[in-house]
């Protein structure tokens, strides 16, 4: 065989071993329910339920932080991050976790938050009016 081919055989199976082990470390996005079923690492998405309490004590333990999500599904599940609190947390309008079922609770080791974004269709409406009758 030529050098060519040699090295072009390498190539490919540095390329195909790198798709594989990607592909195997990644998770899926689910449901509390999907996350009871399996024991792999799951994204869930849903919203912080206000109506419970929020549990963060940082002069008991400041890696301990438990609030109730309900995910896209309408399923309520409690959740335990081994982590600070983040701030803003009570204003997030959506909450995306990374973790696993551990009995009744949602163990989670990320947290994503998506803001409340401060440009709202109200506000952008007054802008534009108010630019209309500046120029007449």
């Amino acid at each position: 065989m030529k050098k060519s081919s040699i090295f072009g055989l390498i190539v490919i199976a540095i390329a195909i071993a790198t798709i594989i082990t990607t592909y195997s470390s990644s998770s899926t996005y689910g449901s509390f329910s999907d996350a009871k079923k399996t024991t792999d690492e799951l994204h869930i998405v849903g919203h912080l339920d206000k109506s419970k309490e929020l549990y963060y004590d940082a002069t008991k333990d400041a890696n301990y932080f438990s609030f109730f999500i309900k995910d896209n599904k309408g399923e309520e599940c409690k959740v335990i991050f081994t982590g600070t609190k983040p701030q803003d947390f009570e204003k997030s309008e959506q909450i995306v976790l990374t973790g696993r079922m551990n009995g009744k609770e949602f163990h989670a080791s990320t947290i994503l938050m998506k803001c409340p974004s401060k440009y709202t269709q109200d506000k952008v409406e007054v802008t534009e009016a108010k630019a209309k009758t500046a120029q007449l």
